[in-house]
């Protein structure tokens, strides 16, 4: 038998393949161009996978436990892509810091087979994943984040924060802010505001622009004051705020901050009787007694349906409080489905199929959710810019007196903003 050195076009072939799987592509189809960001193969039998990576723990983890339930139920919804079933894995707990950020990406880009990620919950464990993800060639996709470090300043310059892969259908807070100025300005009639800040990106963007929307207005920021998370002893900051005599204050802190603002306030002398407006934070604690304006995602829109599964917003509703027995913010689980959705139907439009292999590139799938405009979600239609951010810009502002309601969508609205 004839035998040579030099190797045959099979075995070529074989290294070759093996090759670019190791380098992160594969041996795609013919009529695909090879991605620079690599091709994730899906084989015969095997789940597409995307991961939750969401807060789950904590005071806080109900922002991210009806999220990730909610994923479930999108993927139950929507259905195999091409063959294949979709499978989330177990849910990342992002714990709504930058280290839980990291180490949940970590994990996520740790496994080739990951396509992309839902999540994060809070911006600043965004902030400390998106470069991860950036790097790996994922996508991200959050309903929750809105701090404009992450995307843009909606006028074309990208933020601080900001890498390519990164997506919301949460609405940049310049909507929140300026919603909250118009508000305060026109609605309330105060001229004097201050405001608190944690030092993170949600809350030092969100009051920043807040600032600047509500001085454009004719109104004055008196003091811009800076908690850590973890303070308890609110009477410091709250003292020097006293001193430039605000009519109201702004601080949109998490849970356990903002509720020692709420108790703390009544025992400075001068800030009895002042005008407060958080975000939805107050709800997730308990209060003897409060009186404050909290300002959100719009939450009314059970009619609305969401144009890949056909499910409309009051059908969702009802299955989640059927499948967990248990209510969450309707905007929270809207906003999650809608998320999962247009990634899910972004990789069923970039999925190649040859035979019972299904291969999906990653940045054809980017280009994908870039692209995304005019998609019927149940927050309404859902149109991404070039800089990820894909919400509607639709913000309420409910009054919250009744310390026994936790739902939002049980307090009066008392101003609507729409961009």
């Amino acid at each position: 038998m004839k035998t040579s050195d030099t190797p045959s076009p099979a075995l070529l072939s074989c290294l070759a393949l093996t090759l670019t799987l190791l380098l992160g592509s594969a041996c795609v189809p013919q009529n695909m161009v090879v991605s620079p960001l690599g091709t994730v193969v899906v084989g015969p039998g095997e789940d597409i996978q995307i991961r939750s990576l969401e807060v789950l723990t904590g005071s806080i983890g109900e922002l991210g436990i009806p999220r990730q339930r909610t994923l479930a139920i999108a993927l139950a919804d929507y259905g195999p892509i091409k063959g294949h079933n979709v499978s989330m894995g177990a849910g990342l707990d992002s714990l709504c810091t930058a280290e839980g950020g990291k180490a949940a990406a970590e994990t996520a880009v740790g496994d080739p087979r990951v396509v992309g990620v839902l999540g994060t919950s809070c911006s600043v464990a965004a902030a400390a994943a998106s470069p991860i993800l950036s790097e790996a060639g994922l996508v991200m996709i959050s309903s929750s984040n809105t701090s404009p470090s992450l995307t843009s300043d909606l006028r074309g310059k990208a933020g601080a924060n900001y890498h390519a892969g990164y997506y919301r259908v949460s609405s940049n807070d310049l909507y929140q802010a300026q919603a909250v100025a118009e508000f305060v300005h026109t609605e309330l009639g105060l001229r004097r505001m201050a405001t608190i800040h944690d030092g993170d990106p949600y809350t030092t963007g969100l009051t920043a622009a807040f600032a600047v929307a509500f001085e454009a207005l004719g109104g004055a920021v008196t003091a811009v004051e800076k908690v850590s998370r973890g303070d308890t002893d609110m009477i410091p900051v709250l003292t020097r705020i006293a001193a430039g005599n605000p009519e109201g204050i702004f601080f949109p802190l998490f849970p356990d901050e903002a509720g020692y603002v709420v108790q703390q306030i009544e025992e400075v002398e001068g800030l009895a009787g002042l005008a407060l407006i958080n975000s939805e934070s107050l709800l997730f604690i308990e209060l003897e007694s409060v009186d404050a304006y909290l300002s959100g995602p719009e939450f009314n829109f059970g009619a609305n349906v969401n144009q890949a599964t056909g499910r409309s917003g009051d059908e969702l509703f009802a299955a989640y409080r059927q499948q967990y027995n248990e209510s969450a913010n309707n905007a929270y689980i809207a906003l999650a489905y809608d998320a999962a959705t247009i990634l899910l139907r972004a990789i069923e439009e970039v999925a190649v199929a040859d035979g019972d292999t299904l291969f999906i590139d990653r940045a054809r799938l980017r280009a994908a959710l870039t692209a995304t405009t005019g998609f019927n979600g149940i927050v309404g239609p859902i149109s991404c810019d070039s800089f990820g951010d894909c919400g509607t810009g639709l913000i309420l502002i409910s009054h919250y007196t009744d310390p026994t309601v936790n739902d939002i969508t049980q307090l009066p609205v008392v101003f609507r903003y729409a961009p």
